[in-house]
C-alpha cells in the first residue's frame, strides 16, 4: 500500500541562526583569568628571583647530584643533603665572611682611606720607559703625577671617592637581604633536587602541549644552554677567583679573602680578575716588594688569560652553541636583568637561535595539492 508523499518543506526566508557568542561573558572570563594570573605573579613576586636562581643551579648541577646519589648507595635524601650543604658553603659562607671582614676592619679601612691623601708616589722605575709603544707615555704621566703631588690630585679624586663610598655603604646595607635571598635559594634548590624528575616531566609535558615535538626539543635545549653557561661562566669564574686569591694570599696582600670575593663577582660579570689583581701588583711595587710584585704580575697574566681557553671548552661540554652567542647573552642579560641575567640572557638567545635555525632548515611545502 503506497503512502502519500509528503510535500517538501518550504525553506524559511530567515534561516535559523547558529549559537550566538556571548561576548560580554567571554570578555569577563578572559579578564578574570588575566586578573588571577597577575595576582598570582604579584604574590609570588618576592620568590621569582630566588626560584630562577635555584632552577638554574639545579639544572646545571643535576648530573653531579645523580653521580653523587649513585656513590651514596642510591639514596636521594643523602645526596640532597650533601648538595644543600655545598650550596650553603658556596653562597652563604662567602657573604658572611665578607661581611665579617668589613665589620672587623672598619677602622683600618677608614684609616687607609685617610692616608691616601698623604701618600707620595715614588719615581717611575727604569724598566717602565723601556716598554714598547706606551712606555714613554706612562713614564711622563707618572712623573707628572708625582710632580703634582697627592694634595693636588685629591680634590679631583674626592668626588668619585665619595660616590664609591656611598655605593659601598648601600651594598653593605643590603647584606642582610642578600643573606636571606641566599638561604631562600638554597631551600628552593633542595626542594627541586628532591623532586627533580617530577618537575622535569611536568616541564616536558608543558612544552609538548604547547608546541608538540618542537616544544619538547626547546625545553631540552634550555636545559643544555643553562648547563653550558653554568660550566663556562660559573666554573671559569670560580677557578680564576680561587687562583687569584691564592696569589694574593701568597704575596701577602691584605684583605685577600675580601678581594677574592670581589674577584668572583667581577668574573661572573665578565669583567675579569685583572681589575683586582693589577692594583695589588702596583701596590706591591709601590711598597718596594719587587719580588712578590713580579710573582703576582705573572699570576695576573695567567689568571687573566685563563678564561680565553677554559670558558669555550666548558661551554662546549654543556651545549653546542656559538661562543659569541653565549658571550652576548651573558653581557646583555647582565645589563638587562641583573646578576640572574647571566643565565637568563644566554638561555633566551639560545632558544631564539635554535628556533630560527630550525625554521630556516625546514623544507617549505611548495608542491601544489593534487586535484
Amino acid at each position: 500500500m503506497n503512502q502519500p508523499r509528503r510535500p517538501a518543506p518550504t525553506p524559511s526566508p530567515h534561516p535559523a541562526a547558529g549559537p550566538r557568542t556571548d561576548l560580554p561573558r567571554a570578555t569577563l572570563g578572559v579578564l578574570c583569568i588575566a586578573g588571577l594570573i597577575l595576582a598570582a605573579f604579584w604574590v609570588l613576586r618576592p620568590f621569582i628571583g630566588p626560584a630562577i636562581w635555584a632552577a638554574m643551579i639545579v639544572v646545571a648541577t643535576w648530573p653531579l647530584m645523580r653521580r653523587l646519589q649513585t656513590r651514596l648507595w642510591n639514596r636521594r635524601p643523602a645526596a640532597v643533603a650533601v648538595m644543600t650543604l655545598a650550596l650553603l658553603i658556596l653562597f652563604v659562607l662567602p657573604v658572611a665572611l665578607i661581611t665579617a671582614t668589613l665589620v672587623q676592619n672598619t677602622n683600618e679601612i677608614s684609616a687607609a682611606i685617610k692616608q691616601l691623601s698623604q701618600l707620595r708616589m715614588p719615581t717611575a722605575p727604569d724598566w717602565l720607559a723601556a716598554l714598547p709603544l706606551v712606555g714613554e707615555r706612562i713614564r711622563v704621566f707618572w712623573e707628572t703625577t708625582v710632580a703634582a703631588g697627592s694634595a693636588e690630585l685629591w680634590p679631583h679624586v674626592q668626588p668619585y671617592a665619595g660616590q664609591v663610598a656611598r655605593w659601598l655603604l648601600a651594598q653593605v646595607g643590603g647584606v642582610g637581604f642578600l643573606l636571606a635571598q641566599g638561604l631562600l635559594i638554597v631551600v628552593m634548590a633542595a626542594l627541586m633536587y628532591a623532586q627533580g624528575e617530577v618537575a622535569a616531566a611536568g616541564v616536558l609535558r608543558f612544552g609538548r602541549r604547547l608546541a608538540g615535538a618542537q616544544g619538547e626539543a626547546t625545553v631540552v635545549l634550555v636545559g643544555q644552554a643553562i648547563r653550558g653557561v653554568a660550566l663556562g661562566v660559573g666554573v671559569t669564574a670560580v677557578v680564576q677567583s680561587v687562583l687569584g686569591g691564592i696569589g694574593l694570599a701568597a704575596a701577602g696582600v691584605p684583605y685577600a679573602g675580601l678581594l677574592t670575593g670581589v674577584m668572583l663577582v667581577f668574573c661572573l660579570a665578565q669583567v675579569g680578575p685583572v681589575l683586582v689583581l693589577l692594583p695589588a701588583v702596583v701596590w706591591l711595587y709601590w711598597t718596594g716588594d719587587h719580588g712578590w710584585g713580579t710573582f703576582l704580575a705573572v699570576v695576573t697574566v695567567v689568571v687573566g688569560t685563563l678564561d680565553n681557553f677554559l670558558r669555550p671548552a666548558l661551554i662546549r661540554m654543556g651545549a653546542d652553541l656559538p661562543l659569541l652567542l653565549i658571550f652576548i647573552g651573558v653581557i646583555g642579560g647582565l645589563l638587562a636583568f641583573g646578576l640572574v641575567g647571566i643565565f637568563v640572557g644566554p638561555v633566551v638567545l639560545a632558544v631564539v637561535y635554535t628556533l630560527l635555525q630550525a625554521w630556516v632548515r625546514e623544507e617549505p611545502n611548495d608542491t601544489p595539492p593534487t586535484p
